[in-house]
């Protein structure tokens, strides 16, 4: 696959952008059926919450309302004092 591009990109650079296009879509059917079988195979990984983050998280839900008015809105920066009061209570 790697020869391939290479040689769509000078190809590229000579002609303009329109001959990549038209040099990739005239690859081999085998060759593009491999690269997509390939390119499924790989397993997308799950991020995992650090301890930290979660302690974050349960600190920022818990402090929320102390910094929020009546109607649900945030007071006057209200969103980064709960942020910095939470990263502070999560540090304990």
């Amino acid at each position: 696959m790697a020869g391939v591009k290479q040689q769509a990109k000078a190809e590229g650079k000579k002609a303009g952008k329109k001959s990549v296009k038209y040099v990739v879509d005239d690859l081999p059917g085998d060759v593009v059926e491999g690269f997509r079988i390939q390119h499924e195979r790989r397993k997308k990984v799950a991020r995992t919450a650090s301890a930290y983050s979660k302690r974050y998280g349960i600190a920022f839900k818990k402090l929320a309302k102390k910094y929020k008015k009546k109607d649900g809105g945030w007071k006057k920066d209200g969103f980064k004092r709960c942020a910095a009061a939470a990263r502070k209570q999560a540090k304990k």
